[in-house]
């Protein structure tokens, strides 16, 4: 049943959702002729694709319904300063930006699991694409896919009183179209416009919250919220809160986390469906530069508008009994924080309401129609092409992208009805990443990592999330005492200590499983450099192969650009500050911390000038 709040929306809100689903579709029909070309066509856009449009896609990717409603759970229960969690992968974007994006882009692969028979030799490099294919692709995908859907179920309890299914559903209608029709042109697209309106939506919703009488403006925002709630730096004054605050909430993020795990959209080393724009870039330059404006505008401009409304919510709504009162037939099972920020929207005025909820589809369908094309394409490229049908025409590929299109959308439906809570979603999420995030980085630079070490990886993080996750859950097991349970409070819950467990798991046995097998044979290896160009000392017995062939060694310039990661860490975490504090109404502290983005940004450019001449 559609609920009071649903049926007394007013006509202009309902037009602005109309037209916003028109125009949608309408991308995707337009796309629709040069998408079905051929899978280039379809899944890279042609390779014609400028830095701006890339960058607001990969922007787009990554603000998904479920992202605020994830910041609005981290600062209900962490505070502001529980962010970190997230802005820690900054340093993975940096990395990717000055070093990474100009190697995929010179790979030239349709999909980054291509990579893996360009780098790696033999049937285990084989093997470890076509299984990536499907654990990615597939079984990883879905679960991504699920933690959006779940958001979409909380907003339509909340915003239009639909079941589960309903809102899977209706919500599902538009990305569907657009995405098996226009193929990633149409995404990339329909990703611009969407984004552009969510952002405007987001804005606009934080503004309209502290207006709001329990809030009282910003400066009442910040009288009434507890400063432990709104400070960016957590806590370290007594021994309980620098172990039990300091170091899982920011030590450890910056420490460990960022280099080590896997996670989509951060991926160290870069990969997915950032990976795939960088491959659909015009040129190496083009693939910079949209990494560089994705890193800004996803962690500089895009946080404050959410954490904004999530800290309003804690006046609002101070405990979750307020919103079951304000909002009665929620299901039980959805009562989560995370559930207060669509709990806020419905506060809006006329109008405003309308262009929200679009914003909130917008982040929806943009989400997962990138992850619908970007999972299809490892399905239809490194799976039913390279294991299949090798020899089958464009137009079969294409048709076979299309039919897992709208597979992978049932399948993650599914998921999304058996999950209740967003950051219990992302905290599996990095769990089963955990400790293969290094591989990322050293398979290009050092030639002894082999297809063995990212088999090995893979399945024992994700034996070790399995048996964390078991353990967790206070499940009954013979090997435990106390009649068969473990007790509640030695439960290996699923934090920091957690995760840096199954990191150090992780990572030692896919070290040791390395330095026992085979490397990928002499001209494999040899092939890749000359093609990549990565440089650096662990290629120098392959570059000996190559001089002696009658070739030259890579300047590579590796510690200029590592200096320009930290430059770029600082200047886009200083904006972040900058815009912070202005908020906070701290002008001296906003106006230092933008004099630091101002100077590294400065810096960059200067030294990037000097690596671009050199190399």
């Amino acid at each position: 049943m559609i609920s009071t709040l649903a049926l007394q929306l007013a006509a202009l809100d309902w037009v602005i959702i109309a037209v916003f689903f028109l125009v949608v579709i309408g991308i995707g029909a337009a796309a629709s002729r040069s998408a079905g070309k051929s899978t280039e066509n379809f899944f890279l856009g042609g390779r014609g694709m400028p830095w701006w449009l890339l960058g607001t896609s990969m922007v787009a990717c990554t603000f998904s319904c479920d992202t605020p409603n994830l910041v609005t759970d981290i600062v209900r229960n962490n505070g502001v300063a529980g962010n970190w969690v997230w802005w820690a992968f900054l340093l993975t974007g940096m990395l990717t930006v000055f070093i990474y994006a100009k190697l995929w882009r010179r790979s030239e692969v349709v999909t980054d699991l291509e990579f893996y028979e360009l780098r790696y030799s033999g049937k285990a490099a084989a093997a470890v694409r076509g299984f990536r294919a499907l654990y990615l692709g597939v079984l990883f995908n879905v679960m991504i896919m699920g933690t959006v859907g779940l958001a979409a179920i909380k907003i339509g309890q909340v915003l239009f009183g639909l079941s589960p299914e309903q809102s899977i559903i209706y919500a599902s209608i538009a990305v569907v179209i657009y995405a098996t029709l226009g193929g990633l042109t149409g995404c990339i697209w329909a990703d611009f416009f969407q984004y552009s309106l969510a952002m405007v939506g987001a804005i606009w919703a934080a503004v309209e919250a502290v207006k709001h009488p329990a809030v009282g403006g910003l400066a009442g925002l910040m009288e009434r919220v507890p400063d432990d709630k709104l400070s960016i730096i957590p806590p370290m004054d007594t021994p309980d809160q620098f172990w039990g605050v300091f170091v899982p909430v920011l030590l450890i993020p910056i420490a460990v986390q960022w280099w080590n795990v896997w996670y989509p959209g951060a991926e160290p080393g870069g990969g997915g469906y950032i990976a795939q724009r960088m491959l659909s870039a015009k040129n190496e330059k083009h693939a910079i530069g949209a990494t560089m404006f994705f890193n800004f505008m996803h962690y500089a401009i895009r946080p404050w508008p959410w954490i904004i409304v999530a800290l309003a919510s804690l006046l609002v709504f101070p405990d979750l009994e307020d919103v079951k009162a304000q909002f009665p037939n929620i299901d039980a099972r959805y009562l989560k924080d995370d559930i207060c920020y669509p709990a806020m929207m419905t506060l809006l005025p006329t109008g405003v309401f309308g262009l929200v909820v679009a914003g909130l589809i917008a982040a929806y369908t943009s989400t997962i129609g990138t992850h619908l094309n970007w999972g299809s394409s490892y399905v239809v490229n490194d799976f039913y092409k390279r294991f299949i049908r090798p020899d089958a025409p464009e137009k079969e590929l294409v048709m076979v992208g299309r039919i897992s299109t709208v597979v992978l959308l049932i399948i993650a439906g599914m998921v999304a009805l058996a999950l209740q809570n967003a950051k219990g979603a992302f905290d599996i999420l990095l769990q089963v990443g955990a400790g293969t995030g290094l591989i990322y980085i050293l398979r290009w630079f050092w030639w002894r990592i082999n297809a063995w070490s990212e088999i090995s990886a893979m399945i024992i993080s994700f034996v070790v999330a399995v048996v964390f996750g078991t353990l967790s859950g206070g499940l009954a097991l013979p090997f435990v005492p106390e009649g068969g349970y473990l007790p509640e409070e030695h439960w290996l819950r699923l934090s920091h200590w957690q995760l840096c467990l199954g990191i150090s798991i992780t990572t030692f046995c896919w070290v040791t499983v390395t330095l026992l097998t085979k490397p990928a044979d002499d001209e494999t290896l040899r092939a890749f450099v000359r093609k990549t160009r990565p440089g650096g000392p662990g290629w120098r017995h392959v570059e000996d192969q190559i001089v002696a062939e009658g070739g030259h060694r890579v300047n590579a310039r590796l510690a200029l650009k590592i200096l320009c990661l930290f430059l770029g860490t600082f200047s886009i975490w200083g904006a972040l500050f900058c815009i912070g504090n202005l908020l906070y109404g701290k002008v001296a502290y906003g106006l230092a911390f933008g004099a630091v983005a101002a100077v590294s940004m400065f810096l960059i450019f200067r030294v990037w000038e000097k690596i671009s001449g050199e190399e």
